[in-house]
């Protein structure tokens, strides 16, 4: 895997601050179900098939792809 596939990966942004300002206002109804809060991974793959993982997301077919041991 080069630098290449690893960079289209990589942006800047705002990070999570800008979605703690909504925090107290949205977590009620997340807890209660009213608002669906979306998934967090499109999928998840061994530690061994990392190399996968960074190719779906270079390849938009994965957002982001938690790897687990």
């Amino acid at each position: 895997m080069g630098f290449g596939t690893m960079a289209r990966n990589i942006t800047l942004s705002g990070g999570v601050a800008p979605a703690r300002a909504y925090i107290n206002t949205l977590m009620p109804d997340i807890i209660e179900g009213a608002i669906d809060p979306g998934r967090v991974f499109d999928a998840q793959l061994p530690l061994a098939e990392i190399a996968t993982g960074y190719a779906a997301m270079a390849n938009r077919e994965a957002l982001k792809v938690r790897v687990v041991p």
